[in-house]
């Protein structure tokens, strides 16, 4: 059977054509790992008058607290100028934060210089945001994340897998999925394109490329293998365990607050200061994100140390036990989807390809314009500044 080299393989840009570039938050304050945090922080600034509140706020040219901007879509915060904004924080949001990290965040249109209210507009339990990653040489982590929540870390484009809340409209080449499945003999949702994209997603001249196949045997196992890896990284319903034997345990106490963190590769062993989780695989341990160790990055987030005097400063005393409960799920995450990489690697030569050439001939592609742009979402009321309705 013929093969196909990457050069032949779609464009993920293509059969996902509508896509949102990252946020741009301005201030690192308005996220935490905690939402008590959030909001103390938030309590902090409204009781602060004058110059104290603008210091605290740290403006920027895109917001000051004299900058109008309207609610971020389905999040009911206030639109007064924060200037004069009173009253308790807004409620937290989960969010994804940075690969692999669930932290929390204000969700005020006014804290964020850029927020890509598109994005917000199609957020959802139905949605499922696919986020490029950059590949890095040598560094085998994955380059597309999938969460189901707002994603609002600094990596690559955001593609959402439906152009409309509530799972409509599929935010894919238009007839994509009717070719597939004429190809295939099968019918393929949106879900399965995703999950075959997300086991087989390549690097290529023009950017991430997804080798199509017509070989319904390799499509079964690529979209099996897709489908658990989205369920690792979402992590919903049911939570995911290692083996017996190998799953991780907090071994030593941990301290209150931790602020190292080394690996032992001989013991399997992670040691925060003088506290100690095992096993800890060594592939958990290694496992990257556009080069950036995810577990590092993890514990950094946690234990830097702000500048005196910031809103970023107010942090917990001490370390949660929440997040020793979320380390240890991390560290499973990272180990299981470790052990998928042998089964990505014999995707790599795909047989029976359907090229971008074959998709231009069937007429699918070149996607027209209009599905790269947002499409209209007008099923529900948007506060524009100071209370006015918004126009969309």
């Amino acid at each position: 059977m013929p093969t196909v080299t990457h050069d032949d393989a779609p464009l993920l840009a293509d059969l996902m054509p509508w896509s949102v570039a990252p946020l741009r938050p301005g201030r690192a304050w308005p996220s935490a790992p905690d939402p008590a945090s959030l909001r103390a922080r938030w309590d902090t600034l409204v009781k602060a008058h004058g110059p104290d509140r603008e210091t605290l706020f740290e403006p920027t040219r895109s917001r000051t607290l004299h900058s109008a901007v309207g609610q971020l879509p389905g999040q009911s915060t206030g639109t007064e100028k924060l200037i004069r904004a009173s009253g308790p924080c807004p409620e937290p949001l989960r969010v994804l934060h940075a690969p692999f990290d669930e932290q929390w965040l204000i969700p005020d249109h006014r804290l964020i210089d850029v927020a890509r209210p598109e994005l917000w507009r199609v957020a959802g339990e139905h949605q499922v945001f696919a986020v490029e990653t950059a590949a890095v040489p040598d560094s085998p982590g994955p380059l597309l994340l999938a969460t189901s929540l707002p994603p609002v870390l600094r990596a690559g484009r955001i593609r959402p897998l439906y152009r409309r809340p509530g799972g409509e409209e599929p935010n894919l080449a238009p007839g994509l999925l009717e070719h597939l499945g004429e190809r295939l003999g099968l019918s393929p949702g949106p879900m399965d394109v995703l999950a075959w994209s997300t086991a087989t997603v390549r690097p290529g001249p023009h950017g991430l490329v997804v080798p199509l196949t017509e070989d319904t045997g390799l499509w079964a196992r690529g979209v099996e293998l897709g489908r658990r890896m989205l369920w690792l990284m979402r992590r919903d319903g049911e939570r995911p365990k290692l083996p017996g034997g190998r799953r991780p345990y907090v071994r030593a106490p941990l301290p209150s607050l931790p602020l190292a963190l080394h690996y032992d590769r001989d013991e399997e062993t992670l040691h925060l200061d003088e506290g100690r989780v095992s096993p800890v695989p060594s592939a958990a341990w290694d496992f990257e994100v556009s080069g950036v160790r995810v577990l590092e990055q993890w514990f950094t987030s946690r234990t830097v140390q702000a500048e005196p005097g910031t809103l970023a400063a107010i942090r917990p005393a001490i370390w949660p036990q929440a997040w020793t409960s979320e380390l240890l799920e991390l560290i499973t995450v990272l180990a299981l989807l470790a052990e998928l990489r042998p089964q990505q690697e014999e995707l790599t030569v795909t047989t029976a390809p359907i090229t971008a050439a074959g998709l231009r001939t069937a007429g699918v592609l070149p996607v027209p314009e209009a599905a790269r742009r947002p499409a209209s979402v007008l099923d529900h009321h948007e506060e524009g500044p100071e209370g006015q309705f918004a126009l969309l």
